[in-house]
């Protein structure tokens, strides 16, 4: 394994094609969606032999809703199955858990099992795992301003940042989006303002280690500069190096 050393803090993936993987071997889609969580299992260990610090991934959109009844109604049914048999191994690799959406609309079970993980991962500090379900980046906007207009708090930049439902983290330094597609769908909206995108065309069942390190070798080439000029960055780095 070769990692370029300049490793981002934090990485967002939205885990696109699990569908389309499944209709090209004539699978239901449910079965691209059971692949879909063996490559996040593969992903997470990834990350943490490479030094990630955050994932954050888009498991299901507030949109997601309006996809089949029998396709949401498995959806929900993996994920209470994914709670029961995934989450004692992600504790042993020091993995702790945080689930970021809207929790109303789910069921009793599956809404307790979210807690459940969360409490039982709470203590691990190798690698925080945000699995946003039930999450739409209007909504976190949205959530947000209406915690600091229902405590009468002035609506900031600061403010509204310390109310976002990621705000545990630092916003990701690199975005990733595997499937081809080339847009963010709703996704991180307030964090990504300064993240670094990477469009993968594997399907998320085939996203392996080789395809994680084509997208941090890619973000480690470019130069991030946050609003200043390429010199101002180089000066900066160089006195860092030097300090």
């Amino acid at each position: 394994m070769t990692v370029s050393s300049v490793v981002p803090h934090h990485v967002a993936i939205v885990m696109d094609g699990n569908g389309r993987w499944a209709t090209k071997r004539f699978l239901p889609r449910l079965a691209g969606h059971k692949q879909g969580v063996d490559a996040l299992r593969r992903c997470v260990r990834a990350c943490i032999q490479r030094g990630v610090r955050v994932l954050t991934v888009f498991a299901f959109s507030s949109e997601n809703w309006n996809r089949p009844a029998d396709e949401v109604s498995g959806l929900m049914s993996l994920l209470a199955t994914a709670l029961g048999h995934e989450v004692p191994s992600l504790s042993k690799e020091g993995v702790q858990l945080h689930f970021v959406g809207e929790r109303q609309g789910l069921s009793a079970k599956v809404a307790a099992g979210l807690v459940q993980a969360e409490q039982a991962t709470a203590h691990n500090e190798r690698l925080i795992l945000n699995v946003c379900f039930n999450y739409g980046g209007r909504w976190d906007v949205a959530q947000a301003a209406a915690q600091l207009a229902a405590r009468g708090e002035a609506i900031t930049e600061a403010s509204l940042n310390a109310a976002m439902a990621l705000a545990h983290v630092p916003d990701p330094d690199l975005f990733i989006r595997t499937g081809g597609e080339h847009r963010i769908s709703n996704f991180l909206l307030w964090q990504c303002a300064y993240s670094e995108l990477f469009f993968s065309p594997s399907l998320w069942p085939d996203f392996d280690d080789a395809a994680l390190d084509a997208a941090l070798h890619d973000y480690a080439s470019r130069e991030r500069r946050f609003g200043k000029t390429s010199a101002q960055v180089q000066t900066t780095d160089a006195s860092t190096m030097r300090a």
